[in-house]
């Protein structure tokens, strides 16, 4: 079935107590507004437009990438308004109009499609209802001995016995070509003076056609955002669906309730997610990864067996097969850990290659650098890759030993096999196989203390002991 969709994102979203508009506050890394637009996609939708009012300079740039056309309510005067401002968007369109808000992210594609689908062969709208467990305020669907829409009354005006109706109205609406020419016939006639869709119930029913209703199967789709309350119930809803699709595909997550993970996270079987875990982005973990507790994600990329210790930071970050990295690790864009490679605690990698086996058990920096397999990185290691203007590349051959507390000042080599002693500030080449050494000769003086003291007591008294210098 053709069907476009139109997506209302024009309010401003007061009670967010934001100076963002509404339907770009992030929910699991994205915009609210996108989980819209993705759902219309999905449901096969052949155009679909996003109005958009409040910040609209802010909320094109973020549709754009999806393909996805803009149309807008320069005043918003209502959501019926709202639907007229999009139709120049939809210029030629000539077939139905599924209507539905960037603020309710958990509409899915099926139900969209499912509403499109339940419009009246020859003419007609459709709304979808829903049953929530404590209907509160909600406007009542009250239907007719056809089962279709007799009319939706507010609870304020509805008497007890159309209070006890359950199905209410979820504001989201199906309609046939004619909807365009009804949408003149909406008045503002109200409290507000604004042009409300569920008018146009009684317009399709004034000229004589149907209105139904499509019952969605699960009423937490029909939960919106109004404020920041709503939107963490949203989250909560959202997670619970990603933990329960990972856990039934074989990934092991240990208190599940705290592991956080967005839409676009791929999770392989036998993957192990402890305590406090988050995954952001586009991030990969494969077959028998394990992601200790309290680590952050982002981007990143696992290869089977690899291992992330607890409190650790990758952003852009990619490990090999059995390489690992922590605890307290930080590894940052350009890092790559190749097979079997480890670094450990509060060891920093960025832009950087580490081969093969490669060690860098703690505390060192390496930054710009291309580290070759077996290598072993000591203690207190920095690579000193930024001079004040330009980024310098270090490269380090394979099974050379860099000992503790040393500095490799790019740009600069150092050979295979090579070894640097600890404490070396190292700013030229060092050929392969050779010993490198670039400190201070050590130098002992005897009786130093007691000097020291016999100096300070005399400083102290005024005088000064003869022969002796300060």
């Amino acid at each position: 079935m053709s069907f476009a969709v139109v997506i209302l994102a024009a309010g401003k979203g007061t009670r967010m107590k934001s100076a963002r508009p509404k339907v770009l506050h992030p929910l699991l890394g994205r915009p609210l507004v996108e989980y819209a637009a993705r759902a219309a996609q999905q449901a096969g939708a052949e155009r679909v437009v996003v109005v958009v009012g409040h910040g609209a300079e802010a909320v094109r740039p973020v549709l754009e990438p999806l393909g996805v056309r803009t149309a807008l309510q320069a005043e918003q005067l209502g959501t019926a308004h709202a639907l007229a401002s999009a139709r120049a968007a939809l210029q030629g369109w000539d077939g139905p109009v599924v209507v539905t808000m960037g603020d309710a992210p958990l509409v899915s594609a099926t139900t969209l499609r499912g509403l499109a689908e339940a419009l009246p062969a020859g003419g007609g709208m459709a709304m979808l209802t829903f049953e929530p467990a404590d209907p509160a305020q909600y406007g009542r669907v009250l239907r007719d001995e056809k089962g279709d829409v007799a009319r939706v009354v507010e609870y304020k005006d509805a008497a007890p016995g159309e209070r006890a109706v359950r199905e209410v109205n979820a504001g989201v609406y199906a309609f046939d070509a004619n909807v365009w020419d009804f949408l003149e016939e909406v008045d503002r006639d109200n409290a507000a003076g604004e042009y409300y869709l569920p008018d146009l119930i009684g317009v399709y029913q004034k000229h004589g056609l149907p209105v139904r209703a499509f019952k969605a199967d699960d009423p937490t789709e029909l939960l919106a955002v109004n404020d920041r309350v709503q939107l963490a119930a949203v989250e909560r809803v959202l997670l619970e669906r990603l933990r329960v699709r990972w856990m039934r595909e074989g990934v092991r997550m240990v208190m599940p309730e705290t592991v956080y993970l967005e839409p676009d996270v791929e999770l392989a079987p036998d993957v192990t997610l402890e305590p406090g875990v988050m995954l952001r982005g586009r991030t990969r973990i494969g077959e028998g990864a394990v992601v200790g507790a309290y680590s952050l994600l982002t981007d990143s990329e696992l290869a089977p067996g690899a291992e992330v210790r607890p409190h650790s930071v990758l952003e852009g970050a990619r490990l090999g097969p059995g390489a690992v990295a922590g605890p307290f690790a930080r590894l940052r864009p350009g890092a790559v850990l190749e097979a079997g490679a480890f670094v450990g605690n509060f060891v920093e990698v960025k832009k950087s290659r580490l081969g093969p086996g490669v060690k860098a058990g703690h505390l060192a920096y390496l930054g710009d650098a291309e580290v070759g397999a077996e290598t072993n990185v000591g203690a207190g290691t920095i690579t000193a890759n930024y001079d004040g203007a330009k980024k310098h590349p270090t490269i380090i051959g394979s099974r050379a030993f860099i000992g503790s507390n040393s500095v490799l000042i790019a740009p600069v080599r150092i050979g295979a096999e090579a070894t640097v002693a600890a404490g070396s500030a190292i700013n030229t080449d060092v050929p392969e196989g050779a010993l490198a050494i670039a400190r201070g000769r050590q130098r002992n003086i005897e009786g130093w203390a007691e000097r020291k003291r016999r100096a300070s007591n005399s400083q102290e008294s005024g005088t000064r002991i003869e022969g002796e210098t300060t």
